[in-house]
């Protein structure tokens, strides 16, 4: 969910809790009429209006708790910004056949998730790893972090 439901959500929440606790206070009022005989200087009369100032300032404090979240920053989205270099020309004899691979499919696709990688070469985790720690080494490519994944761009 984002902010903004979630703060709509805890302020229904609050207003249907204002409901019911004005309707148990109209009941409650209703309640000590019929059985104080104090008349109004009864003490159960403020006891009344003490528990609605308490329970209406409770709801009050979470009605601005639903209205921080609303209108608190929403969660960051990662933007991968493209930025024009010259490139420079890779020198594709000196590498092996699976780095020609990697090579060209990055040439095609710009970038991609080192997992996505691996799954179109067809190759596991540690060979994909290592074939990408060589090319890294010759400057030819370069991961980039983003969470629990990579990115695997030319350089």
């Amino acid at each position: 969910m984002e902010n903004k439901q979630v703060g709509w959500l805890i302020i229904g929440i609050a207003f249907i809790m204002a409901i019911l606790v004005l309707m148990f206070n109209f009941v409650l009022e209703d309640i000590v009429n019929e059985t104080c005989d104090h008349g109004p200087e009864c003490s159960m009369y403020s006891n009344i209006e003490t528990q609605t100032g308490i329970s209406l300032a409770i709801i009050a404090v979470i009605v601005v708790i639903g209205l921080v979240i609303m209108f608190t920053k929403p969660k960051e989205k990662i933007i991968i910004k493209k930025v024009k270099e010259k490139k420079k020309k890779i020198d594709l004899s000196k590498l092996d056949r699976d780095e020609k691979k990697v090579v060209s499919l990055l040439m095609k696709e710009k970038a991609m998730f080192q997992k996505d990688l691996m799954e179109k070469m067809e190759i596991g985790k540690v060979k994909t790893t290592r074939l990408l720690d060589k090319l890294e080494a010759k400057q030819i490519l370069e991961r980039k972090r983003r969470g629990m994944n990579n990115i695997v761009v030319l350089k």
